[in-house]
């Protein structure tokens, strides 16, 4: 592994570190975070309640938003094979979606429904 790292030292410049800075930020976070309203949005017409966002607060302590007075965390589907210590930190729904290409498709854990839209 040392002499990997020696090897991909070199190869690390600024422009690498842009980039990977620009897709972390502007590109997976952005997503992300249009994903989680796109899915409480839709999750609350089906309910028929309100939904909002959560604030720094909130979010510090792992939850992405409420649909009516539930929170939610949600997380994409390869989260699923990451150890969780949310769950045991709070009481909270996840829901597990996944990016396909005409649209998202989530599962909300304990409900029978798997919703797909674009």
């Amino acid at each position: 592994m040392i002499e990997n790292l020696n090897e991909a030292s070199p190869k690390i410049d600024r422009e690498m570190v842009r980039s990977w800075v620009e897709d972390l930020v502007l590109v997976k976070t952005f997503a992300g975070l249009k994903f989680q309203e796109a899915i409480l949005r839709k999750l609350a017409e089906i309910r028929g309640c309100d939904y909002r966002l959560s604030d720094p607060y909130e979010e510090s302590k792992g939850i992405d938003g409420f649909v009516g007075e539930e929170a939610f965390s949600i997380k994409p589907v390869s989260y699923t094979s990451k150890k969780s210590t949310i769950q045991d930190s709070i009481n909270i729904q996840i829901i597990y979606y996944e990016k396909k290409k005409d649209g998202i498709v989530f599962e909300i854990p304990d409900e029978p429904m798997t919703l797909e839209f674009p």
